[in-house]
């Protein structure tokens, strides 16, 4: 896959989604733009776990399969 240039646009599926984003873009970044920064969440990028403290420095790659998995609290 190659590094996408500014203003480019990245092909994701997101929870089976299919999705576009504009790259170059982060698992932070992507984050913020679905309105789930600071919500207790994994996320998971082509079969792999991202851990919370690596979010900002994983880039996102065109065709990446990710899914997020918000934590719901209750009784």
């Amino acid at each position: 896959m190659t590094t996408p240039t500014p203003d480019s646009v990245l092909s994701l599926t997101i929870n089976g989604e299919a999705r576009s984003v504009a790259g170059p873009a982060s698992v932070a970044a992507l984050l913020d733009e679905m309105g789930l920064t600071g919500k207790r969440l994994a996320v998971e990028r082509n079969g792999e776990i991202v851990p919370k403290g690596l979010h900002a420095s994983t880039p996102l790659a065109d065709g990446d399969r990710l899914e997020i998995v918000v934590a719901v609290g209750g009784g």
